[in-house]
């Protein structure tokens, strides 16, 4: 089990390596000069050197890469005295850290990693990820929990009930349901039910997680404005759930294990519940890793429809303003996010399925 897990970890950092890799080089040879950006148009050349100097571009391109990855790992390397080396342990810059090895005047260190600064507010890319992040990993988790508590219901009576009306309506309704692009169903999903029925629905198409009240007083949980945005963007892995369950537990109801359970006098609910759902679930747990790790990172157009103040918001923002600190950033979390839901999604794999074996 351990073993196995550490190779995971390892796999998972050559793919984070790769990732890093690939997005410096992206966003370090594309057009654009970010002292401009930050400064405007009008700046004067002496201005805009001194900005591309302390943000490193004068350096080789090599320099600032191996830079960016001590810059983004746990654990740095940095001078501590020359405050005019490109290594300077900066408090300002990297925040609290906490020092384990010194050596002259270099220092290994402990530290959260610094993803930089935005061109266009100068904030801390961490600190303006820190307050999207949570309300997309919310809307994310309230719709894969819909997707997959609906959906595995869905798909246990279509496979209980194969070839009747049910069957052949959630299939229907399941294709309907994957085949629906993400920002037309959040714009007619918005219309229908935050205008045209908003006077029986009381949803907001514009709402946030915290709403103010009526005298002005201080913001409030308002869950309500949750509603259509998590019901949009679970609507396509609510069908691929549903059919995955029907199709894997039609499956595995005709192997002969299942014949034993029935012919030992087994009822049927205990031979789906206790027997069946749980090696049929295999698939559909792959489905939903998946789904939920690309909701973290595809909500960009259904939190843009309906204003919700998560990382799709600011990824477009960045990108209409080509803050590329942000964008980076962004990429770089969400890519975290996968290698961890997939190491999670194996080692769950051995624990349902007795037929995997982690050696």
């Amino acid at each position: 089990m351990s073993s196995f897990i550490i190779k995971r970890l390892l796999y998972g950092l050559l793919v984070l390596f790769g990732v890093i890799t690939l997005v410096f080089v992206l966003f370090n040879v594309l057009p654009g000069d970010p002292a401009r950006m930050m400064l405007g148009q009008r700046a004067d050349i002496a201005t805009v050197n001194a900005i591309n100097k302390d943000l490193g571009r004068d350096k080789p391109l090599i320099t600032q890469y191996l830079n960016f990855l001590n810059d983004l790992s746990p654990l740095s390397i940095h001078n501590r005295v020359d405050k005019n080396s490109y290594w300077y342990l900066d408090k300002a810059k990297y925040g609290n850290t906490v020092s384990i090895i010194k050596a002259g005047s270099g220092v290994l260190v402990l530290k959260v990693p610094y993803l930089r600064r935005s061109y266009q507010s100068n904030r801390k890319v961490t600190e303006i990820l820190a307050e999207a992040l949570p309300n997309t990993f919310l809307l994310a988790m309230v719709s894969i929990v819909f997707a997959m508590l609906l959906g595995v219901v869905i798909g246990i009576f279509a496979a209980i009930w194969k070839g009747t009306l049910f069957d052949h309506l959630s299939l229907f309704f399941s294709v309907l349901g994957m085949s629906l692009p993400s920002f037309f169903a959040a714009i007619l999903f918005a219309w229908i039910f935050a205008f045209l029925l908003a006077d029986y629905t009381g949803l907001n198409m514009f709402g946030s997680l915290y709403s103010v009240d009526d005298m002005g007083r201080g913001e409030y949980l308002d869950l309500k404005n949750l509603i259509l945005p998590a019901f949009t963007l679970g609507i396509r892995p609510l069908g691929i759930v549903a059919e995955l369950t029907r199709n894997s537990l039609l499956e595995v109801l005709s192997q002969d294990f299942i014949r034993t359970a029935k012919a030992k006098g087994l009822s049927k609910v205990t031979i789906i519940i206790r027997h069946a759902l749980k090696n049929a679930l295999n698939p559909v747990i792959t489905a939903v890793s998946g789904w939920f790790a690309s909701l973290m990172a595809g909500a960009v157009f259904v939190e843009y429809v309906f204003d919700w103040k998560g990382m799709g918001v600011v990824i477009v923002d960045a990108l209409e303003k080509y803050d590329f600190p942000v964008v980076m950033g962004s990429v770089l979390t969400v890519s975290v996010m996968l290698v961890i839901i997939n190491i999670f999604v194996d080692v769950i794999y051995g624990l349902l399925d007795p037929r995997v074996r982690f050696d």
